[in-house]
This record gives C-alpha cells, sequence and structure tokens, in this order.
C-alpha cells in the first residue's frame, strides 16, 4: 500500500514526478482547479463580507472522488499544485475537502520538476499559505462583481453576449487611446542631409548634419535644404574630432515571464499564450527517451531573476569548458529583482544545463525547442562577461557646418556569442508634432570606420546616391501595440502580473474588442464603442492608475499587510454607486439608427446604421413598410467619416458541384453561411459548411445544422452513416489540459460565453 499521495495539477506533472519517485507514492492531478464560484449566479454574498460560495466544478467530481478514495489509503497527502496564488488556492480547495485528514496534509512547492527538488521538498513540507489564498480570493471576487454586474448592463445598452473584465478593459482602453493617438497625429516635415566622404584609407563612410552654425541642425522644409546645400557647394571637409571610448554592454538578466513573453513575440513571433503553453510544456516534463519524462526549465510564471547557488555554479562550469576563462566573471552575475518579485522563485532557466539545445532536439518539436533555446541562450549569457566595444565618434567641420560619423568596433565579444536582445524600432519613441528631431545615430553603429586623424581632409565622393544626399522624413505617430509591446505598457504601469498576460492579450481578442492589422492590434468598432461606455461611467475602476494601485493592494494582502475584504468593500460600495448611474445614463446601441446619404438601390430611401449582433450594418428604413424592403448592406467607416459599401461577394470553394459541376461558393444566409453551387437558380445544391473541426468517431467534417424547430446543433457530415453530434458550438483548439481534440462554446445567460473541454474529467474553460 503507498504511504504517501502528491497531488499535483496536470496530468503531466504527475507522469514526471511518479518516475523519480519510489513505489511508497501515488501521484494524482487535479486539472486544474476543483472548485470555484459557481457559473449560474455570482456566488459572492455580499452581505456577509463578500463571502464567496464555492462549489465543485462541474465535471470535477470524480477526480475529487478519486483524491478522497486515495487520501484514505495514504498516512500523508501532499498538496503541490504550482507555487503560485492560483495553485495555493488549489490546494486549499482540495484541503478543505480533506477535512477528515487534518494533521497528516502538508503543501510543498516544486520551483523545479527534477529528482533533486522533489525530494527536497518532501522532506521538508509546509502548510498553506493563508494569506496567498486570501490575495487569490480577493481577485476572484473583484473580477467576479466586476463581470457578473457589467454583463447584463453591456447586453441591455450595447448587444447580447458581451462582457467585461476588470483589468482586461484596461488594456482595450491603452489600445484605444493609442488609436486616437494616432488619429489625432499631425505628421512634421523634416530633413537630413548625408555626406559620403573618403578620407586617406578606404573604405568611403557616411556623416550626418548635426550642427549648423554652433546650433542643432533643424531642415523644416525642402528650401532650408536647398540652402544648406548651396552654402556647402566647394566646401573642405575637415576631420575637426575623434572621440573614442570603450564601452561595455553588459550582459540581460535570466527571463521572468514579461521578459519571456516579450522575447518569444519578437524573436520567434509566438503569441504571449503560446509561449506560456509550451513553457508548461518544457516545465511539467519531456518524455526523454531512456531518462523518461523530465522537467526542462524552472517554473515559468517568475518575476524574480535569482537563480540558485548551485545553478550558478552549474552555468559557470559549462562557460569555462566551452568557452574559455575570459567568457567567465570573478565572480557569480547577481541580478536586481523587482520590489514586488517573489524571492521564494528563481528566474527562468534549464534545470540543468547540461542539457544543450541541439543535444536534446530529438524530443522537441520546433516550436518547443525554439523556445527551450531561447531560454536556454539567455541563461548562460545571463552568467558571462561583458562584451567590450570601442565606441568612435568623429566630428566634420565644412564651412560652419559639423557632420558626425559613428562606429563601433567589438574588441571582445563576451555574452554575445551566445544571446543578444532583440530590438523593435516601434519601442523607441516617436518624434513629438512640435519639434521635427533629425534620426538620432545609433549610439552603437555597427559600422566600422576608416582609420582618420583631427585635421585631415576628406574628399566628398560624387556620383549617383553619393555625394550631399537630402532627404525629406515625416514624424511618425506612436506605433499600435504588438504583443511584445502591450506586455511592456502592461508591465510598466503595472496593470495585472506576469502570469496574467497571456490570457488578457488573448481574451481581448476572443471577445473581439480588438483585431490584428499587420501584426499591430487595432480596436474594432465595437471595442470602441464599449470602452468608451465604459470608461466614462466607470472612471475610477477602468482607470490605469487605479488598476495598478488594486494590484499592489492585492501584494499587500499577499504579504499580510491588508485585509482582503476590507480590499473588496472599499471597491465595491463605488463601484455600484457608478453602475446605479450607468443605468440611467448609459446611451444605449438597440433600436438606434444612424440616417446616412447613402441610397437604398432598391426602393432609393437613405440608408441608416443600426447595430446588431455582428457588429453595425446599412438597413433600408422600408423594413416596415407594406411590402417591406429588406435591403441591407456592409459597410466600414473611412477616417474622413464617409461610408464605403462592402460588396457582397460569394467566396468560390476548390469543391464542385456533385450535380452539375459547377464551383461550389460560400454564401451567407439568414441562418449563417453555408456552400452552394454557383449555378444557381437552375442548380440548387447546398451542403452546410465545413467548421474545421474532425469528427472523433470517423474523421469528416463537422458542421453546422438545424432542428426542424431551428435549433442550431453541429453534426458530422457523413450522416446517417455517422450520428455524432453535440449541442455546444465546436472550437478547433485541443484543450491544454487533457490534450482532447477540440474544445466546445458554451453560451449562458448568467456567465456569457466560454471556452471549455467536454471532457468532464477534465473541467478546463477559459472566458
Amino acid at each position: 500500500m503507498a504511504k504517501s499521495l502528491i497531488i499535483v495539477e496536470s496530468p503531466a506533472k504527475a507522469r514526471t514526478i511518479t518516475k523519480y519517485l519510489g513505489r511508497g507514492y501515488t501521484v494524482l492531478a487535479s486539472i486544474g482547479h476543483v472548485k470555484d464560484l459557481p457559473a449560474s449566479k455570482l456566488g459572492v454574498d455580499v452581505e456577509r463580507n463578500f463571502k464567496p460560495q464555492y462549489v465543485v466544478i462541474r465535471g470535477k467530481s470524480k477526480v475529487l472522488s478519486e483524491i478522497k478514495k486515495k487520501a484514505k489509503e495514504v498516512d500523508k497527502v501532499f498538496l503541490a499544485p504550482d507555487p503560485d496564488r492560483e495553485g495555493e488556492a488549489i490546494a486549499w480547495h482540495i484541503a478543505e475537502e480533506l477535512n477528515g485528514k487534518r494533521g497528516r496534509v502538508f503543501r510543498v512547492l516544486f520551483n523545479e520538476i527534477t529528482a533533486t527538488a522533489i525530494k527536497r521538498a518532501l522532506q521538508s513540507p509546509g502548510e498553506i499559505d493563508i494569506k496567498k489564498v486570501n490575495a487569490q480570493q480577493a481577485r476572484r471576487v473583484l473580477d467576479r462583481i466586476v463581470g457578473y454586474m457589467l454583463s447584463p448592463l453591456l447586453w441591455k445598452k450595447v448587444r447580447r453576449g458581451l462582457s467585461a473584465g476588470r483589468v482586461q478593459t484596461v488594456a482595450v482602453r491603452l489600445i484605444c487611446e493609442r488609436e486616437q493617438e494616432r488619429q489625432a497625429f499631425r505628421p512634421t516635415e523634416y530633413w537630413s542631409i548625408t555626406a559620403t566622404l573618403l578620407g586617406n584609407t578606404p573604405p568611403p563612410f557616411e556623416a550626418r548634419l548635426q550642427e549648423v552654425n554652433g546650433r542643432e541642425a533643424e531642415i523644416h522644409t525642402g528650401e532650408e535644404a536647398t540652402r544648406i546645400l548651396q552654402a556647402l557647394e566647394g566646401a573642405a571637409f575637415l576631420v575637426s574630432s575623434i572621440d573614442k571610448k570603450e564601452k561595455r554592454r553588459n550582459p540581460l538578466a535570466p527571463f521572468i515571464t514579461s521578459r519571456l513573453q516579450q522575447e518569444a513575440a519578437r524573436k520567434l513571433r509566438f503569441s504571449p499564450k503560446k509561449t506560456m503553453v509550451l513553457a508548461q510544456q518544457l516545465y511539467e516534463g519531456i518524455e526523454m527517451g531512456k531518462e523518461g519524462a523530465t522537467g526542462l526549465i524552472t517554473y515559468m510564471r517568475t518575476d524574480s531573476t535569482r537563480v540558485s547557488a548551485e545553478a550558478q555554479a552549474e552555468a559557470r562550469q559549462l562557460i569555462l569548458d566551452r568557452f574559455g576563462a575570459g567568457y567567465l566573471p570573478e565572480t557569480p552575475n547577481v541580478y536586481k529583482t523587482q520590489k514586488a518579485a517573489q524571492e521564494a522563485h528563481e528566474a527562468i532557466r534549464p534545470t540543468l544545463v547540461a542539457r544543450d539545445p541541439e543535444q536534446i532536439r530529438a524530443y522537441l518539436d520546433r516550436d518547443q525547442h525554439l523556445l527551450y533555446k531561447l531560454i536556454w541562450n539567455r541563461y548562460v549569457s545571463s552568467q558571462m562577461t561583458p562584451a567590450l566595444l570601442e565606441v568612435t565618434r568623429v566630428d566634420i567641420e565644412a564651412n560652419g557646418h559639423v557632420f558626425r560619423a559613428n562606429g563601433t568596433v567589438v574588441k571582445f565579444p563576451g555574452y554575445t556569442v551566445l544571446y543578444s536582445e532583440s530590438r523593435e524600432q516601434a519601442d523607441q519613441p516617436a518624434a513629438g508634432e512640435g519639434k521635427a528631431a533629425q534620426p538620432q545615430e545609433p549610439e552603437e553603429d555597427s559600422r566600422q570606420l576608416p582609420p582618420l586623424s583631427v585635421g585631415e581632409r576628406l574628399t566628398l565622393l560624387e556620383g549617383e546616391g553619393l555625394g550631399l544626399l537630402p532627404k525629406q522624413h515625416f514624424t511618425q505617430p506612436s506605433p499600435r501595440y504588438n504583443e511584445a509591446l502591450l506586455i511592456k505598457e502592461l508591465e510598466e504601469k503595472g496593470i495585472g502580473r506576469p502570469s496574467t498576460y497571456a490570457s488578457i492579450i488573448s481574451t481581448i481578442q476572443d471577445r473581439r474588442y480588438v483585431e490584428k492589422e499587420e501584426g499591430r492590434f487595432k480596436p474594432t468598432e465595437l471595442g470602441g464603442l464599449v470602452n468608451e461606455r465604459l470608461v466614462r461611467h466607470f472612471p475610477d475602476v477602468f482607470d490605469v492608475q487605479f488598476t495598478a494601485r488594486m494590484e499592489e493592494e492585492l501584494d499587500e494582502i499577499e504579504d499580510g499587510e491588508k485585509d482582503w475584504v476590507e480590499t473588496v468593500r472599499e471597491f465595491y460600495t463605488p463601484f455600484m454607486k457608478d453602475l446605479g448611474e450607468a443605468e440611467d445614463k448609459m446611451d444605449g446601441l438597440k433600436g438606434k439608427e444612424e440616417p446616412t446619404d447613402v441610397r437604398c438601390e432598391k426602393c432609393g430611401r437613405n440608408m441608416v446604421i443600426k447595430w446588431g449582433r455582428h457588429g453595425h450594418f446599412l438597413a433600408c428604413p422600408g423594413y416596415q413598410d407594406d411590402p417591406p424592403c429588406k435591403n441591407t448592406q456592409d459597410f466600414e467607416k473611412l477616417p474622413d467619416g464617409s461610408i464605403k459599401i462592402i460588396a457582397k461577394q460569394d467566396p468560390t470553394t476548390d469543391e464542385k458541384c456533385e450535380k452539375c459541376g459547377s464551383p461550389m461558393v460560400i454564401k451567407a444566409g439568414r441562418f449563417g453561411r453555408f456552400i452552394a453551387c454557383s449555378a444557381y437558380p437552375a442548380c440548387k445544391t447546398t451542403k452546410a459548411l465545413p467548421l474545421g473541426v474532425k469528427c472523433p468517431q470517423d474523421g469528416g467534417n463537422l458542421t453546422q445544422k438545424r432542428t426542424r424547430k431551428g435549433r442550431t446543433f453541429y453534426a458530422c457530415a457523413n450522416y446517417p452513416k455517422c450520428e455524432y453530434a453535440l449541442w455546444d458550438r465546436p472550437i478547433n483548439k485541443p484543450c491544454p489540459n487533457c490534450q482532447a481534440p477540440f474544445l466546445v462554446e458554451k453560451v449562458s445567460k448568467q456567465a456569457g460565453t466560454t471556452i471549455q473541454c467536454r471532457n468532464e474529467e477534465c473541467g478546463y474553460k477559459e472566458a
């Protein structure tokens, strides 16, 4: 009989831990949370100190029963969910269910899934940190109050099915405000002048105009540029000064969660959500042949840059063996951690630095390997010596005008032999409207300048693209956010926490409040409308500084410095006051019609803008006439406010009609999209549009269908040979918990729309 039971969150972690322990242990997975607030009601007793009314999550009864059964058969129970607030809450809920085993239930924390870490944790178990649990409860209750109270308001005023999140709405606000800045921006013209010069020794090099008669060069028009060119005709170009500096470029700290998400977005083009899914897989364990399931990285939700002494020693030995003593600092590199970071955690690093990314490549898929390599390179490089650079700045005088050339020579590469941080041009602020700033030379230009001496006369090279080259520029608005820039902004403003960035960015896209255009976020019209109303009527709740302060208060609850009930009460009272006023004063879209000058091509009336389930559309106001005109049109509003009609088109498919051989096209009807023969009305063949999800029974395409009473359901296209059917819309995305082939979309009046796993034992759910 097993003497100890270990409970973790995921089956993958359970398999890895089982490999490291002997027969005296049984390892079970809770598969995430086992209890939560009910989906069908608020679940918070606001009259009794906001007491949460937890219930067993649908589908988790079997999991809990198995845990209770095994707990009766063992001497000790070790609760080992992830070492964060959510993990602590999971452990707390399970401990409550095991109330009869008090004194034999312990909390253990694994920062990495290795034999050493697991055995060390089991030798010194602790207790559940109720302060951390309270911080999680406060966040959960706050988010439930906001989401549950605001959703009915949005359904009433804007559109059914909408929802709002306490933190996600602030992220949408940032994107909306950036878009407003861009629309208000007016570009300013400015010019640069570049000289192509040759000294006594090749190669030629470029220098940019910096000063005119002792003042910074500000060239606003082409006429000003022409006057400068005229003043430089026949001028002698003389080297006036040479400034050489040795510069050290220090290695970067090992990854914390936010930095990993930013770098994976920049270098690998991974979304934050994808990065965290891959990191979770690397943390929980990868099958490594004879070695079995092995955890490859430390816990991936951390804001600490701390590294254990043992891990530092491993990295230092590898650096010495592979790169030599010149790349090894005299003492280990230590990095400063943010004030709010949990020092009990470590940075994200390999569990064993000897596992070189190329040596274990055969056991990883492509994306796992790319992310592991990024983490491995960043960690090892963090323990290496700085890069030494020689930065040269040369000023050249010509008739009262000063040109400047910059160049850099790498004297010793140091840590850059392994890693260099990617930087987007968009990371730098754009030039403002007031000053037409010159484009700045990079501080460390990768060009190498030829040997030059003070007083040396330079030759101005002539020819196409050479000589004195004027170039027109315009100041640019602040760039739209991509994943990396949005995470950086959220982090700098204190919105959310590293562990929540991926879900924030995923949620605001899933709700269709923002969309991507050329890889960057812009608000949808729906997102803009919802944001404007929420910000106007709830100025505090969705204020950036207010939300950041709430995050600080959650940290204070975790540190035992603040009471969680009092924190919720301080939020709840003004929120409910704002909610009551919004019920009366928020203007709605339902039934609202905006007149336009667009003529209905069927009856000649001026069409109006109406709002429906899928957004705005043009409709003929004659829909109430007898006979009615039901003409509608899709459209988009252009930046100048004018309306552009979007022609209704039937996308062509690769299929041929099985009756007449004509191409099949995708059409839109009152019941949704479907596939039809292009020869209609001569041929009236139609078929359901595949949803991109395969039937789990026979591999056919799942399609949308309707019952005789008009209710939508989803079934295999091979009916009646295959009778597989379900009521919930299938989503072409595997379950990250149990790897079920697809998830489903559930819609309820109380909870709105959620995505969840069909496997009741799994219980995975997301907004």
